[in-house]
């Protein structure tokens, strides 16, 4: 998955940097308080209809909010009609209840500033840049800034508190806008985010899944079987007639599948959906602020059902704080994000921060996964497990696997005698584990098992996972995101199987990361490769040459008569091009490392870039070079006659 932000602590942006800017949907819909306590009500409805009417609608426009003190309650009013453009930073719901900063006060057990205890509330940012008026601006201590540094942009934009540090609280207070002074202000973030936007993801049933590889290709999965389930079921009632009473989750101890059809959430390395639309993702997991924003839209827009990867970035800097997952799900863990974690051990014990009542309800586990098994004996929730490789011990197993160029088959046995057949869409044994990963959640959430298995399947495919390109050339094309040993490793493997041919790969490693991945995966590329071209990834500040050197270096360690032809071009264009340029009929074509990613990250400068098309674009150039020459007219013999 996308590696997070690797300082060891954040950094609030510099506000001359661009940033992206997204139009902040209005839609209007139904916005419920949070309750006194702050928890998730009793009566959740998850993926069910909450009996009773909905909750209260109020709202203040973001651009016309006073600051005032009012002692009055607030007034009922609406956002304006029409997208709120030109706002950087992630979307914002439309229709806000304001909070009086008192309230906020109360929560975080902080002082509150004389006569601010009437100031109104209708937003939080940690960005100084999408501040809107009536926001708290949470200034965070960084490893090189600290946020308040940029308090004075955030009350020029309207906000109307700070949230900080005490080495933070003097410059905050400067602005003259009431400050809220914890010791942590990160680790409130998210709270205070929960009572703002009134505890939206109450309203949401939320999958989140967690591991080093397939969190992205799971996701999907599981969303495009929240979409099946919601289809069948809006199927039944229409021809009952009448609504269907939601079914038990799988293991009794989760929530239930909703009465009511409606678009779903997706929120991951790739993108975030609501409903259909999509808006480009900065990292795998948003922070608090964005991320309970984000619920709070997609309550607007009738979303009842949110899927989203969870990085151990985001559980140990707090962004998921305030979310408590109804079906949490453990892939598998293998060494990764080692310049922010200092150890396996830590890497595990933050991943396992998912499974704990603080975090969730029910677990989803990788029985296969060594990490996994020790998960099952730790995790404070109940846990179902899952085994692609058919463990009896585990819950659910895959059996009868039939593995194909473009995807697989198997059947998904359940532990009550159930049996459905199942495929993963998309080629390779990692997959089947996958797709049952999101079957299992699935069932846990309530799903029919068989209904939840169409839909995992019917996807049409993961951006960057093991997407073909197909330009109608003889020979495999693919783009795949993996950008670790295991994963690269994985892919090749699974690409053998189903090749006759040769494989010609290409790869490289990103820098101003995990330096010590760099040398296994020159040595995996030679080994598993017929032809292995080294390259850049995304080098950043470091000198491409110096990474390269290093990935030769493991494929020099690889014995001869191991390895295939090693090739060094440091441009990325010119290596996907020399990989087509040896292809075969039959052969297999990989393009490992980016992904979905569309721009390259070189020196300071971010150019375009999209691995999908440059591989489209090198199989075109070869074809029309192909037929170029053979239209040539032959040209004559060479005569040496001196006759």
């Amino acid at each position: 998955m996308t590696p997070d932000p690797t300082a060891p602590g954040p950094v609030t942006p510099d506000p001359t940097a661009p940033g992206p800017v997204t139009p902040d949907p209005t839609a209007p819909g139904p916005v419920t308080p949070v309750p006194a306590s702050g928890e998730p009500g009793p009566s959740r409805p998850l993926l069910r209809d909450r009996p009773g009417p909905p909750g209260t609608l109020t709202a203040v426009p973001h651009a016309d909010q006073s600051h005032t003190p009012s002692t009055a309650p607030p007034p009922a009013q609406e956002a304006p009609p029409g997208p709120a453009a030109g706002h950087p930073g992630a979307p914002r719901p439309g229709r806000v209840r304001p909070t009086r900063l008192a309230v906020l006060a109360g929560r975080l057990g902080a002082e509150l500033p004389p006569g601010a205890a009437d100031t109104e509330v209708t937003g939080i940012t940690h960005d100084s840049r999408a501040v809107r008026p009536g926001d708290v601006y949470a200034a965070l201590p960084g490893a090189r800034l600290h946020g308040a540094d940029f308090a004075t942009q955030a009350a020029g934009l309207g906000a109307a508190a700070v949230l900080t540090d005490p080495s933070g609280a003097g410059r905050a207070a400067a602005t003259g806008l009431p400050v809220l002074v914890v010791d942590d202000p990160r680790a409130r973030m998210g709270d205070l985010a929960v009572t703002v936007y009134g505890d939206p993801g109450s309203d949401l049933l939320q999958i989140g899944i967690t591991g080093t590889s397939g969190k992205t290709t799971t996701a999907y999965m599981v969303d495009g079987g929240l979409r099946a389930a919601a289809a069948e079921r809006h199927r039944r009632e229409t021809a009952a007639g009448t609504p269907v009473a939601g079914q038990a989750a799988g293991t009794g101890t989760g929530p239930e599948l909703p009465a009511v059809p409606g678009p779903t959430g997706l929120i991951g390395t790739v993108e975030s959906r609501i409903g259909d639309e999509r808006i480009k993702s900065e990292r795998t997991t948003p922070e608090a602020t964005d991320l309970q924003a984000l619920f709070a839209v997609m309550r607007e827009r009738g979303v009842r059902s949110v899927t989203m990867e969870v990085s151990s970035h985001a559980l140990v800097l707090g962004r998921v704080d305030g979310c408590v997952f109804d079906v949490a799900v453990f892939t598998n863990l293998s060494p990764e994000h080692l310049d922010f974690h200092p150890d396996m051990e830590d890497y595990f014990r933050a991943k396992a921060q998912l499974f704990t009542t603080r975090r969730s309800r029910a677990g989803v586990v990788n029985l296969d996964d060594e990490y996994g098994r020790r998960l099952v004996r730790e995790s404070e929730v109940p846990v179902t497990t899952f085994s692609a490789e058919g463990h009896p011990d585990a819950d659910w197993r895959a059996e009868d696997i039939e593995v194909g160029p473009l995807g697989s088959t198997f059947t998904a046995v359940g532990p009550k005698g159930e049996s459905v057949r199942a495929a993963a869409p998309l080629p390779g044994p990692f997959n089947v584990a996958n797709a049952l990963a999101a079957i299992t959640a699935l069932v846990v959430a309530g799903a029919d098992p068989q209904t939840a298995a169409d839909g995992v399947a019917a996807i049409p495919g993961v951006p960057g996972r093991l997407e073909r390109v197909d330009e109608g050339q003889p020979y495999l094309a693919l783009v795949d995101y993996a950008h670790k040993p295991d994963a690269v490793e994985s892919v090749l493997r699974a690409v053998r199987k189903v090749t006759e041919g040769r494989i010609h790969a290409v790869l490289g490693c990103g820098g101003d990361r995990d330096p010590h991945k760099r040398r296994p995966m020159g040595a995996t590329l030679a080994r598993l490769s017929d032809t292995a071209v080294l390259t850049s990834d995304n080098p950043r500040s470091e000198d491409p040459l110096a990474i390269l050197a290093v990935m030769l270096t493991g494929a020099s360690e690889v014995p001869v008569h191991e390895r295939g032809e090693v090739l060094l071009h440091a441009d990325r264009a010119e290596a996907v091009a020399a990989a087509v340029a040896r292809a075969e009929p039959g052969d297999a074509v990989l393009v490992l490392g980016k992904g979905h990613e569309l721009g390259q990250h070189i020196a300071g400068v971010v150019r375009a870039f999209d691995d999908r098309a440059v591989l489209a674009g090198a199989i075109r150039a070869r074809a029309a070079a192909e037929r170029a020459a053979a239209d040539a007219p032959a040209l004559p013999p060479h005569s040496t006659d001196q006759g």
